[in-house]
């Protein structure tokens, strides 16, 4: 597999994100991942997965307050973006990859008792990963996410009307001659980002060349029964639907693609039930919009429900 490393100096000095870079092979190809993990090492971890354009970068609000409770932060990059290798190739991202990829890295570190925090694609990802390596996840966090069957009634992208805008994002990711990363998190963030934060987000970009992650994503999501990864979905719901480990909706008020999303979810997963749910002010990146504010309520929550208790739920 050919594959991109973004040049290291790029990263330099970005700001509010003084974190130390970690990698972590996950494949024979040799793709590193790249990884924050701060906090003391013993505890017990919340991993944090961002989506589409994104990476680390999004939980710099986020990542200092969990680490200063006394909880081990581990905030990776997915394969394709931030840090992390980036292959060449849109035919070489898929959905099973990016979940083994995850995975590996997961294992590498032996994560256990996670609490995971995912929004976007890191909610397409974490939760299959939640189902599927269910022993070592304690807690739920879903902030404008969902699991994609291809085919249940309320989760296809038409019971809820976004398919014709999904499909036009779709189309221009794939195919417009330039991809334009910072503007894309600046429409899906209601604050104004400044020039600095803009910076960052196009930093892991030198050229197009090293976008073939972000335009294969949305490509990726499975919106047919026909889509290769919808089995493993289906799979992945039959473990969600009975799931009984605390689990938590914290979508915001201004998303379009997501909105309702929480609902449904609260209705089907029984871990949902009683707990403090709520919706922050934000567009789709709402870790932009009320980062501190979400870390605030998640570590709140998290002190509700210790890992022992969580565990013993399961």
């Amino acid at each position: 597999m050919d594959f991109l490393e973004t040049p290291e100096q790029r990263f330099e000095g970005l700001k509010d994100y003084p974190f130390e870079p970690r990698f972590q092979r996950v494949d024979a190809a040799g793709l590193r991942m790249h990884y924050v993990d701060e906090g003391p090492r013993g505890a017990a971890p919340v991993l944090m997965l961002h989506g589409e354009p994104s990476w680390s970068y999004l939980y710099r609000f986020m990542i200092p307050p969990c680490a200063a409770a006394g909880h081990r932060v581990v905030a990776p990059d997915l394969i394709g973006f931030g840090r992390s290798s980036k292959p060449r190739r849109i035919a070489d991202y898929s959905y099973q990859h990016h979940c083994n990829w995850l995975q590996a890295l997961i294992e590498a570190l032996d994560l256990q008792e996670i609490t995971l925090f995912c929004q976007d694609w890191g909610s397409l990802l974490g939760l299959r990963l939640a189902a599927e390596l269910e022993d070592r996840f304690a807690r739920v966090v879903v902030g404008n996410g969902f699991l994609p069957d291809g085919a249940r009634p309320g989760f296809s992208l038409e019971s809820v009307g976004t398919a014709a805008a999904f499909l036009t994002w779709r189309t221009f990711a794939r195919f417009a001659p330039q991809l334009p990363v910072a503007r894309i998190l600046q429409f899906g963030s209601a604050r104004r980002l400044d020039a600095d934060e803009l910076r960052a987000y196009d930093t892991p970009f030198p050229d197009e060349r090293y976008k073939a992650g972000a335009r294969a994503f949305p490509r990726l999501v499975p919106i047919s029964p026909r889509d290769p990864a919808v089995p493993a979905n289906r799979r992945a719901w039959e473990v969600l639907e009975k799931w009984e480990k605390p689990f938590l909706t914290t979508f915001s008020d201004g998303d379009p693609v997501t909105r309702g999303y929480d609902r449904r979810l609260r209705d089907r997963i029984p871990g949902a039930k009683g707990m403090p749910h709520r919706t922050f002010p934000g567009g789709h990146f709402l870790q932009e919009d009320s980062g501190p504010e979400l870390a605030a309520h998640m570590l709140d929550w998290i002190a509700k429900f210790p890992a022992a208790r969580a565990a013993e739920s399961s």
